[in-house]
C-alpha cells in the first residue's frame, strides 16, 4: 500500500497522479463557450420595440384623422371606427401592440376602401335594443 495515501486523512484525493488527457477541440470550444458567458451574461435588450401607451394614441389619433375625411355614411369609415375603438380598448387594457395591430387595421381599411355601398344601399346599424 502506498505510504502516502496512508498518511493522507480520509476523503482527499491526491492530484499528484492524475495523468490529464488531450483536450479534445469539441471541449475547447465547450470552455470558451462557458468563459464567454461568464464574461458577457445574458441581458435585455437596452432598446426596447414593445409598443408605448403614447404611440398607440398617436396611430389611433392619426388614423381617426383619416376616418375623418371620409363621408360620415361610408362603409370603409365605419368599419376603421369599429377597429379604432377596439384598438382604444386594448390599450385601457396595457395590450399596446393589439392596439397597434387594430390601428393597423383601421389604416388600412381606410386606405384601400374594402368596403363600400352600391347606389342606394344603406348602412343599417341595428341599436342594442333592436
Amino acid at each position: 500500500m502506498d505510504t502516502a495515501a496512508a498518511a493522507r486523512p480520509a476523503g482527499v484525493f491526491d492530484w499528484t497522479n492524475v495523468v490529464l488527457r488531450p483536450i479534445n477541440p469539441l471541449t475547447v470550444c465547450f470552455l470558451v463557450g462557458l468563459a464567454c458567458g461568464a464574461v458577457t451574461p445574458c441581458s435585455a435588450d437596452p432598446v426596447s420595440t414593445e409598443p408605448t401607451k403614447e404611440a398607440c394614441e398617436a396611430a389611433v389619433q392619426q388614423t381617426r384623422f383619416l376616418a375623418a375625411a371620409l363621408p360620415a355614411d361610408d362603409l370603409s369609415r365605419y368599419f376603421a371606427e369599429r377597429d379604432l375603438h377596439q384598438a382604444m380598448v386594448e390599450a385601457g387594457n396595457g395590450e399596446f401592440d393589439d392596439c397597434m395591430e387594430a390601428a393597423a387595421r383601421a389604416t388600412d381599411e381606410i386606405k384601400e376602401r374594402r368596403h363600400t355601398l352600391q347606389p342606394g344601399e344603406k348602412l343599417k346599424v341595428l341599436q342594442s335594443n333592436e
